[in-house]
């Protein structure tokens, strides 16, 4: 499910584009990964953000634990805290705190770095900001600490899947560190 297209083609994908506002009910499930999100500046405004952010990852929880959902993994931020002076980490950490709510059997969140990857293959804008950092990330890689190395995409999602499958009940944090590939 998603809000637009993938930017990738595969005979093993299927998309599914839906109003996060207006979710059908989704088929029974067992497990579920959330990987929805976007920035302020993407999306407009601070509303808009947390329409996505907030509002629509917590309606898409609910709709999958009402759909027979015992495990759930999230993809999160680095510095998510509900009581975090800057918006984007108090908006990830309400959504954290709305999920551990909801009682999953396991849930786990992620709390990736900055995410490095093909932003043109997810139709995003280069961000110039984004792109000096990961240049100074890679240059200084050897002597910054696993937990603020930038990540691949695809290392936390082999991460989060592994950890939703492996770890017991419960609510479980994994950080960047965790997920880095060594």
């Amino acid at each position: 499910m998603g809000r637009k297209a993938p930017g990738v083609q595969s005979p093993k994908l299927t998309s599914h584009l839906v109003d996060f506002a207006h979710l059908p009910a989704l088929p029974k499930v067992d497990d579920v990964y959330i990987a929805l999100g976007t920035t302020i500046k993407v999306a407009g405004s601070r509303q808009a953000f947390r329409a996505v952010d907030f509002d629509a990852v917590v309606a898409l929880a609910r709709a999958a634990r009402k759909a027979g959902a015992k495990r759930l993994g999230v993809v999160s931020a680095m510095g998510a805290d509900a009581r975090s002076r800057v918006f984007y980490n108090q908006v990830k950490g309400e959504m954290e705190a709305a999920l551990a709510a909801e009682k999953f059997h396991t849930l786990v969140i992620a709390r990736p770095s900055m995410l490095d990857g093909n932003r043109a293959s997810l139709t995003q804008p280069a961000r110039l900001g984004e792109s000096i950092g990961l240049a100074l990330m890679t240059a200084l890689r050897p002597v910054i600490p696993d937990n603020y190395r930038a990540i691949q995409a695809h290392d936390v999602a082999r991460a989060l899947v592994a950890a939703v499958r492996d770890r017991p009940k419960g609510q479980h944090v994994i950080l960047s560190g965790e997920m880095q590939p060594h």
